[in-house]
This record gives C-alpha cells, sequence and structure tokens, in this order.
C-alpha cells in the first residue's frame, strides 16, 4: 500500500477512518489488532498503536476491557437550536438554551452563593471575590443528558430581590431576561462564544461520554446597558449534537 507524505500513523489512522466512513468496519465490528495493522500496513508496532489512539480520541471506536477495541455506533448528530431574541412569552432555562419548540426537555437544577473567581469576576466586571448566585443545570432531552450549563449572576443585581433565586419564586424558572425585567433590569444584549475542547471527566461522565471526547462550550453573558448581568458556561457533546443559531435581521 503505497502513502504520501503524512506521518505513518495519520496515515493509517485515515485508511482505517476511511473504512468506518464507508462501512467496510460497521458499528459493532472489532478493529483489527495492533498486530494486524502492523502486517497490513508495514508499518511498526509504535505506529500502529500511536494509529488506534487517534481513531479513540475521534471517538470512532472504543476500547472494552478484555475484549479489544470496536467500531462505534455514530448516530446522525442532533440540533440544538440558540435563539438570540427572547421568548416573546418569557423563556424557562431550557426554552433559553435549546430555542426549538419542538424539544421536550427537561431540567434538573441547584443553587448556591459563592464567591467570584478569577475567571467569573471579570466576565461579570466585579472584583474577584463579591458574592455571586452559581446554579448548575443538567438538561435532558427524552431523558438522554444533552447539555450541561453552570451560570452566575452578580448578588448585586438580585441579591434580596425576588428573582434572586433563579429556580424559586414567583418567576422561578424563566429566563434571565424576564426575571431581569422583574426588578426593572432591562437585558438589551446577549454575546455567546463557542469554542470546543476534550471534556473534563465529570463533563463526560455526566454526558455518557468516555475520556477524549470533545465538547462544543458555549459562553454567554447577558448585559443590561452595558453592565454584565448574568454570564455562562454550557457544555454540549461534539459527537451528537449541532449548536444551530437562530438570528433575528434587523
Amino acid at each position: 500500500m503505497t502513502f504520501g507524505e503524512q506521518p505513518a500513523y495519520l496515515r493509517v489512522a485515515s485508511d482505517l477512518r476511511q473504512k468506518i466512513t464507508d462501512g467496510s468496519l460497521p458499528p459493532h465490528t472489532r478493529l483489527p489488532s495492533q498486530a494486524r495493522i502492523r502486517e497490513e500496513y508495514g508499518v511498526s508496532d509504535t505506529v500502529a498503536l500511536e494509529a488506534r489512539k487517534v481513531l479513540m480520541a475521534e471517538g470512532l471506536v472504543e476500547g472494552r476491557s478484555g475484549s479489544g477495541t470496536y467500531v462505534r455506533e455514530r448516530l446522525a448528530p442532533r440540533r440544538i437550536a440558540r435563539s438570540g431574541y427572547r421568548m416573546p412569552d418569557g423563556a424557562t432555562p431550557f426554552r433559553q438554551e435549546q430555542a426549538d419548540e419542538s424539544v421536550q426537555g427537561a431540567w434538573e437544577s441547584s443553587s448556591e452563593q459563592e464567591a467570584a473567581d478569577a475567571d467569573i469576576a471579570p466576565r461579570l466586571g466585579i472584583a474577584p471575590g463579591e458574592r455571586v448566585m452559581r446554579t448548575r443545570y443538567v438538561y435532558r432531552d427524552a431523558g438522554e443528558t444533552m447539555m450541561l450549563s453552570t451560570s452566575w449572576e452578580p448578588l448585586a443585581v438580585t441579591g434580596r430581590t425576588p428573582v434572586m433565586l433563579p429556580e424559586e419564586g414567583p418567576l422561578g424558572g424563566c429566563g434571565v431576561v424576564e426575571r431581569m425585567a422583574a426588578i426593572d433590569v432591562v437585558v438589551d444584549n446577549v454575546v455567546e462564544e463557542v469554542g470546543a475542547r476534550p471534556g473534563l471527566a465529570e463533563e463526560l461522565l455526566a454526558l455518557g461520554g468516555v475520556p477524549g471526547h470533545v465538547v462544543v462550550t458555549i459562553s454567554r453573558t447577558y448585559y443590561a446597558s452595558g453592565r454584565a448581568v448574568e454570564t455562562a458556561d454550557i457544555v454540549v457533546p461534539a459527537d451528537r449534537y449541532r449548536i444551530a443559531y437562530h438570528l433575528p435581521v434587523k
């Protein structure tokens, strides 16, 4: 087999990836052993091992203890639809994070006061150590965990108001825009930054992923007249979901 100029392990991984993509190695099929890869491609054990590591990092194969490495079933990615505008009747946290009205999701949450750390304080425009309300969310659709979110709101804005706890009180369960409006804070801008990284162990455990899987990250901040009133980190499994934005044209 003739290869190009790529490093040997990438060339082997590319060929095996193509076989997985075109169905030559269908889901649940055992990946050729390290010895078989070495023999078929004329490479060293080290190259064969590195090629297998590439496929595992890409989420194409998974190791099964005492059995070997197998091709993973790849489901068609589902959409997480996001919107730059407020839902006209007020948005629940799930609606706020998933703007597709056809999705009927549920969430769990927990809130706790804490001191803003050196990462969160600049995002909220406050000094490190100032008090914030941190709320962690786990979002599910049809029983499957689809998204994690952690939000922070400065208690200088919401403290001692009916909306201090996002999931309690008269507006518990409503979105940020609706809750802030109730205390005469008009949200007029939202910024989202999208990125990707390997998932943390605790994130992948919650999302049903395996070590090495990549997650999509969204860092979101709501503003009212230039002042940040909420910031959040959202994590979505990249192999199962795609982020689709619905932005109004003004």
